[in-house]
């Protein structure tokens, strides 16, 4: 099913799941709908399964939102207890966003469900009434089950929920992402369980082209450990300058707790000239799309905001962008950094959801089906795909996954069928124009010049780098008895800054 078709089925008002292999425009079908759907009017609820892909299409977690939280089954008098702003929002909610659902266990959705119900008080109705828009690939990373979990879960197809549902089947066919035969061909063999030794000759050829000083690729690790080692270690090889850009947080605590966790920039972003990073948003003008690779080539004077150089040969001075934590139409919190984070070394979780101009991937110590298909996915196309190794699993999806699949892809055709009337609708549909119509009432929100000019009025170095001489001053003058706030006023920077920075150079646990 193409895109113009599949959207025109979603603003039809059906509930519907949308799926197909990785790169096909699944979040960007999402993200159109998105912003139709409030432009007619409708309260779009915005959720994902984990707070990362939750930042991706600006919303929260659906555990967050429905108010299950880490419950695997709802507490007696549920509804009746929960929070009247929690109520609120459920009960105007006409859509509800759920991304990433292929992660997202079974009985998990039947709670989200039964929640829906309950505090709209239409127990007769799935999820209460609203229109229930999901989104997923059950061939990538899938729930997880931990052994000390009360309560063990499958795919949400297995969910009572999704049967009385019964979404419509949307399967995105056309490919904007891979370039070429040969690595769609493996990926589309992994898709099937079908990986032949022609298939994994290909791959192991790739291991071969790997060259230790090739500095301007990414590597993709599946663990943590190993991406802050090798990002560091880089780090520290380049002898120049370090500019420190410090992130602006606005919300209560527990809100920028999750925000944060969920935002692929740090909240102290640490450059230097020559830095390999990537692009952590998607630009409105398309230079760089989130997981862009680039290299830091300069400072903008003034500003000292990093200038990067990306591999498709845009150079663009990269200015701070703001990322919210949103609850139906409310403000949770807000975080604004530069978008970029250093890109030596990624994790396979987080490079989900991202297009990479090349990457370096280890395979070695891949340790659930699906994360080989996430990982060699990222890239274009077979030539910029450079394997360090690659275990059995990596080339393994689940055996449940393929029986899915085969299943949805017959209730696809048949939802192509029912709605084909709906294709001349979609081709006389002036979707430019539209869009550009309901980005204008939402409004841009990357008016940067206006926050950061407003801080200023208090603060006037408010995210300026920190020069030589003021560290040496904060440093004396803290040790000397000043206090938090006399150094701000002095330095002329929120008291969160100055307290961050004192905890950079004397450690945590300095007495402020």
């Amino acid at each position: 099913m193409n895109q113009q078709l599949a959207l025109e089925i979603l603003l039809s008002g059906e509930s519907a799941f949308i799926t197909g292999s990785a790169g096909t425009g699944k979040t960007f079908l999402l993200n159109q709908f998105i912003r139709l759907a409030k432009h007619e009017g409708k309260f779009v609820s915005v959720t994902a399964t984990t707070g990362l892909a939750a930042t991706h299409i600006g919303g929260t977690t659906i555990h967050a939102w429905s108010g299950i939280g880490i419950h695997d089954q709802l507490p007696s008098g549920f509804a009746e207890h929960i929070s009247k702003g929690r109520r609120e929002i459920i009960e105007k909610t006409d859509i509800l966003i759920i991304d990433e659902v292929s992660m997202l266990h079974d009985y998990r959705l039947d709670m989200v469900d039964e929640v829906c119900r309950l505090v709209r008080k239409r127990v007769d109705e799935p999820f209460g009434g609203i229109q229930v828009v999901m989104s997923g690939d059950f061939f990538q990373l899938p729930p997880i089950n931990r052994p000390n979990d009360r309560r063990q879960g499958s795919f949400v197809v297995n969910s009572l929920a999704w049967r009385e549902l019964q979404p419509t089947i949307i399967y995105l066919r056309d490919q904007y992402r891979q370039q070429d035969d040969d690595l769609q061909d493996i990926l589309e063999s992994i898709r099937r369980g079908e990986v032949r030794r022609h298939h994994a000759e290909k791959l192991l050829e790739r291991i071969a082209e790997v060259e230790a000083d090739d500095t301007d690729m990414t590597e993709l690790h599946t663990t943590n450990i190993d991406v802050d080692r090798i990002n560091q270690r880089k780090l520290d090889e380049l002898y120049e300058d370090a500019i420190e850009y410090q992130a602006v947080t606005t919300g209560s605590a527990n809100y920028v707790e999750n925000l944060m966790r969920s935002v692929l920039a740090p909240e102290l972003l640490l450059l230097k000239k020559g830095a390999l990073v990537m692009a952590v948003r998607n630009d409105p003008s398309r230079k760089f799309v989130n997981g862009s690779i680039g290299k830091v080539v300069a400072f903008e004077p003034g500003t000292e905001y990093p200038i990067v150089e990306f591999l498709n040969g845009k150079e663009v001075t990269m200015t701070p962008e703001s990322w919210e934590l949103r609850d139906g139409d409310k403000k949770r919190a807000g975080f604004t950094q530069i978008p970029l984070r250093l890109a030596w070394a990624i994790t396979v979780h987080k490079s989900q959801g991202m297009t990479l101009d090349a990457a370096r991937i280890d395979l070695r110590r891949a340790f659930v089906e699906g994360m080989g298909y996430v990982a060699l996915s990222r890239v274009k196309n077979l030539q910029n795909l450079h394997l360090m190794g690659i275990n059995k699993m990596a080339l393994k999806i689940s055996e449940e996954a393929l029986s899915i699949d085969e299943l949805l892809v017959v209730e696809a055709e048949k939802a192509a069928e029912k709605f084909a009337h709906l294709a001349k609708q979609a081709s006389e549909r002036d979707l430019s124009a539209e869009l550009a119509k309901a980005q204008k009432k939402t409004g841009s929100s990357s008016g940067w010049a206006e926050k950061i000019a407003k801080m200023r009025e208090i603060y006037p170095n408010a995210y300026k780098p920190w020069l030589k001489n003021d560290d040496e001053t904060l440093k004396t003058d803290f040790q000397n008895g000043r206090t938090v706030k006399e150094l701000s006023q002095k330095l002329g920077r929120h008291e969160g800054s100055i307290a961050m920075r004192l905890q950079k150079h004397f450690g945590e646990d300095v007495a402020l």
